[in-house]
């Protein structure tokens, strides 16, 4: 396979992944107010629609000086992943490494848009559903959006027993972070991303050292 058709694969998936993830946040955005819950299957699986001011699956950031300068970051971080991608690519690096890669740099374009355009395109959420454009204008300026997050997977909730030092009697919930497809995909990618540098490259480096030994002891016999 050439470079670049191996580059428009890995454009193909990140388009899909941006577009996948931005249809599912406007559609929260416009159709549920924060705070809204919608139980999908269960008691376990809801959309639940929270607006994130900071890091992924709901940790915050402080203040607008706090938002621009995180908003700043994911930009250099995301352009550097770009980076790293093309680096790969020119190199005819490891597929493995580049699609973690290409998923990190999805996610993150996809809370970036949200981060710098969302503020300027929706109003604000709470107590009404959000529009598009409204006349008034955004609620936010450039670079100062919130990240829309909605799934919510309360998988196991108990009261911890009132016998059990600290803990006794304090409610627990599995799982409870609020994300949505951005942080699922930057979550993978980066899970995949460890198990590629850990565990896989090696394995692969090392194969590839024992077949060029095996071809010169080949080469040496004849």
């Amino acid at each position: 396979m050439t470079k670049k058709k191996r580059a428009l694969i890995y454009a193909a998936i990140v388009a899909c992944i941006i577009v996948v993830d931005q249809v599912v946040k406007i559609l929260v955005k416009t159709n549920m107010h924060i705070g809204e819950d919608i139980p999908i299957i269960g008691n376990w699986c809801h959309l639940h629609f929270i607006e994130n001011e900071g890091f992924a699956f709901g940790m915050a950031f402080g203040g607008a000086a706090g938002k621009i300068f995180l908003t700043l970051f994911r930009i250099f971080a995301t352009g550097v992943i770009a980076w790293l991608i093309w680096k790969q690519l020119k190199g005819n690096g490891r597929t493995s490494l580049i699609a973690s890669l290409a998923l990190i740099f999805a996610g993150a374009i996809g809370n970036l848009i949200d981060s710098c355009f969302y503020g300027l395109i929706f109003n604000e959420s709470f107590y009404n559903v959000s529009t598009m454009f409204p006349p008034e204008g955004g609620y936010a300026p450039f670079l100062q959006g919130k990240v829309v997050d909605m799934f919510y997977f309360p998988l196991v909730d108990f009261y911890w027993p009132e016998w059990i030092p600290i803990i006794g009697g304090k409610y627990f919930e599995f799982f409870s972070a609020i994300f949505n497809v951005a942080d699922a995909t930057i979550t993978i990618g980066v899970i995949w991303l460890i198990i590629e540098l850990a565990f896989l490259a090696p394995k692969a480096q090392k194969t590839a050292v024992e077949e060029k030994k095996s071809d010169a002891e080949v080469v040496e016999n004849k």
